[in-house]
C-alpha cells in the first residue's frame, strides 16, 4: 500500500512513519508548513509548526530512508483554521483549532491531495485506533486524541492509519530511540500552534478589536464590570473575568453565558453551569450513517474528561440534540460533542457534531 506519512516534527509522527515502514508499505513523508511566517512560530515544546519542526522531520524522514517533502499549505490552514477560530470567538463561541484542522486540513486537503497522487492512505502519529475502519480510542487513556478525530468521516477512516493507537507514550519513546530517532526525547508541543505568544486573547484582541459590553450577574441582572470583548471569554471560565468583588455569598463566579450582538457577558454561580440538553450541527457519522431513532451512546464534551450518559438523535433538520443522564458543566457553543458506543470499554466513536446551544 502506498501510504503518504504527515511528520509534523514530533517523536509521534515519527514513531509513526517508521512502523509504517516496518509493515511493508511503500511510505513517503511529508511535513506541511502551515504558516506563512514559520520562523515566527514557537519552537521545541511550544509548537509544531515551525522551522526547527520540519528540520526534525526531515532528520527522521533521513533516518527512515524514505522520500521527504514539504507542502505548502498555509493558504488553506489560515481560511480552515485559522480565521476559523477568530471568527468563533468573535461569535462568543468556544472553538478547538485540532479539531478543526484534522476536520480541514490533515484529512481533508491533505488526503484529497494524497488520493490524488496515487496513495492509499494517510499515515499520522493520532493516539488513536482504527480496527476494521472503526474509529476506537488509543490505549492510553492520558493521550487518547480519538474526540479530535470524532469528526472524521467514514471515507476518510478508510484512508486513514494510526499505528501508535495501540501503545503508550513512554513506549514510544523508548521505540525511538531504539530507532535512532533524534526526537525521542523532544518535548510534546503545548497550546496553539498559531499563536507565538501564548496570549490567546491578546491574539484574538489584535484580529477582533475592542468590542466594550457588560458583564451582567446572571441572577440579578445587575451590571458588575465592563470588558473588551466577548472574545475573551469562554463557557465556564473562572479566573480572568475582570469582576473585582465576589458574589453575595462569597462564592466564585463564573461565566455562564455569552451574547455577542449585544457584548453582554453572563456570570453566576458554578451549579448554574449544569447542562442536561445539547443541541448540534453538522453531525458526522463515523459508519456513514445517520441512525434510524435516539441512539444510546455515552458524550464527551472536551478533548480529556466530560463524559456523561446520554441519548442522541438527529433532528430532521441536519442537526442533532443530545440528552444528558448526568449534566455536564463547561459545555460551550462551537466546542464538539463526541458520541461513543455506550458498552464497558466505551471505546467506540459513533460520531461528533457541533455544539451551538444547551440548556
Amino acid at each position: 500500500m502506498r501510504v503518504l506519512a504527515a511528520m509534523s516534527g514530533g517523536v509521534d509522527s515519527a514513531v509513526a512513519a517508521a512502523r509504517a515502514v516496518e509493515a511493508g508499505h511503500d511510505v513517503v513523508g511529508v511535513h506541511l508548513a502551515l504558516s506563512e511566517t514559520p520562523a515566527a512560530l514557537r519552537a521545541g515544546s511550544r509548537g509544531c509548526c515551525s522551522r526547527e519542526d520540519a528540520a526534525d522531520a526531515r532528520r527522521a524522514a533521513d533516518v527512515l530512508d524514505i522520500p521527504f517533502y514539504v507542502w505548502d499549505f498555509a493558504a488553506q490552514f489560515t481560511e480552515s483554521v485559522v480565521d476559523d477560530f477568530v471568527a468563533a470567538y468573535a461569535a462568543g463561541e468556544t472553538p478547538n483549532p485540532c479539531l478543526r484542522c484534522n476536520e480541514k486540513i490533515k484529512f481533508a486537503a491533505l488526503l484529497d491531495k494524497a488520493l490524488g497522487l496515487g496513495f492509499d492512505a494517510v499515515c499520522t502519529g493520532h493516539y488513536a485506533r482504527l480496527e476494521g475502519g472503526v474509529l476506537r480510542r488509543a490505549v492510553d487513556d492520558d493521550k487518547d486524541q480519538s474526540y479530535v478525530l470524532a469528526v472524521l468521516t467514514a471515507h476518510q477512516l478508510a484512508h486513514a492509519l494510526f499505528p501508535i493507537g495501540d501503545t503508550p507514550k513512554p513506549t514510544v519513546r523508548a521505540e525511538a530511540a531504539a530507532r535512532g530517532l533524534r526526537v525521542a526525547d523532544k518535548p510534546d508541543s503545548h497550546d496553539i500552534c498559531f499563536i507565538p505568544s501564548g496570549d490567546t486573547r491578546a491574539f484574538l484582541a489584535e484580529r477582533i478589536g475592542a468590542r466594550p459590553g457588560p458583564i451582567v450577574d446572571a441572577e440579578s441582572g445587575e451590571e458588575l464590570a465592563r470588558h473588551d470583548g466577548v472574545h475573551g471569554f469562554t463557557v465556564g471560565q473562572r479566573k480572568g473575568i475582570g469582576v473585582d468583588r465576589p458574589a453575595a455569598d462569597g462564592r466564585p463566579r463564573y461565566v455562564l453565558g455569552i451574547e455577542p450582538v449585544s457584548g453582554t457577558v453572563r456570570v453566576g454561580p458554578a451549579a448554574a453551569l449544569d447542562v442536561s440538553r445539547i443541541d448540534a450541527a453538522r453531525p458526522v457519522w463515523s459508519s456513514g450513517r445517520a441512525p434510524d431513532g435516539p441512539l444510546s451512546c455515552v458524550a464527551q464534551v472536551r478533548a480529556h474528561g466530560g463524559l456523561a450518559p446520554a441519548e442522541a438523535w438527529p433532528t430532521g433538520d441536519g442537526a442533532l440534540r443530545v440528552e444528558l443522564a448526568e449534566p455536564l458543566r463547561g459545555v460551550a457553543p462551537g466546542q464538539a460533542v463526541a458520541l461513543y458506543r455506550p458498552d464497558p470499554a466505551g471505546d467506540v466513536v459513533l460520531g461528533s457534531a457541533t455544539i451551538t446551544a444547551t440548556r
